[in-house]
Order: C-alpha cells, then structure tokens, then sequence
C-alpha cells in the first residue's frame, strides 16, 4: 500500500512541475496579449517615451533592431519603400545600442522624413525579455486597441506584414 502512495506521489509532483515549466516556456507577450508599457529613450538623449503613450486607434509596429546588422538595415529599406501602405501606421524602432549609432542609423536612413516613425534606445533592454527576443530585426504587431496581433522574428515579408494591417 506504502509502495502505491509513493507511486502516485511521484506522478503527481512529476505533472505538477511539467505543468509549471510548461507556463513558465510561455513568453510573457503570450500571457499578456496587451501593449506592454516600456521606455524609449529618444534621440534627443533627454527624452523617454513610454509606449504606455502610444494613442488607440492606429495599428503599432513594434520593430526592435541592431544598428549593424545587414538583415536590420533589409527590413528597413523594405519598410521605407512601402511607406503608402504603413503612412497610417505608428512605427516604434528602437536598438539597444548607443545613442550615436541610433542617431548614425537614423540619418542614414532619412527617418526624419516619415512622420510616424520613432527611433531610440531600449534602456532597460526590455524587448528582449519580454519578446524572447534572440534575432533581429523582430517586429510586433499591435491593433488599434493595442492587443497582439503577430510576432515576426529575424524580420518578415512585407506580403506577410502588410497583411497584419487588414
């Protein structure tokens, strides 16, 4: 009877801790399907927005990105040249890198010609933790009530992209 209990003891405890690493392999933008508020320092160094601040009512592009990579700089030409179809869209880019790069990236590319399109800092390194983010470029699309509509890792096609905008 001894030998039944413990048996039953074991396969409990074992589902048990099964059930929590399967919650805990979860990434927390899947547990919490709404914006998540983080900060962006701006390019004036000065300035944070927090993304609690972005208004409803416009699809949010969430595009996190390295100011060296080939791939980062591909999404953004892409981006760029279908700027019709995303004029209507809030784009928030931001890099973990150093503000003189972010600043380097931003001139380059003439972001100060598109009007919903901001660019900064991830300070706290928060996409990362929150997305699970291991590839850049990543790209999170919001709705216009800033719930979760798709995750793109290590860039996306624009046929793909601009279908989340529907």
């Amino acid at each position: 009877m001894k030998r039944i209990l413990f048996v039953l003891l074991c396969l409990f405890s074992i589902h048990a801790f099964a059930q929590k690493d399967a919650d805990t392999a979860l990434p927390p933008y899947k547990k919490y399907p709404t914006l998540p508020a983080f900060n962006i320092q701006l390019l004036d160094s000065t300035t944070i927005f927090n993304t609690f601040n972005i208004q409803e009512g416009r699809y949010t592009l969430l595009i996190f990105f390295s100011t060296d990579c080939d791939h980062c700089q591909m999404m953004t030409d892409s981006l760029l040249s279908h700027r019709s179809e995303l004029k209507n869209i809030q784009i928030c880019m931001f890099a973990p890198q150093a503000l003189p790069e972010i600043r380097a990236f931003y001139a380059k590319n003439n972001i100060k010609n598109y009007r919903n399109i901001m660019m900064g800092k991830d300070v706290d390194m928060f996409f990362h933790k929150f997305y699970k983010a291991y590839y850049v470029p990543c790209l999170v699309v919001y709705d216009k009530q800033k719930k979760f509509v798709k995750f793109f890792e290590g860039g996306a096609k624009m046929k793909d992209l601009l279908a989340c905008f529907q």
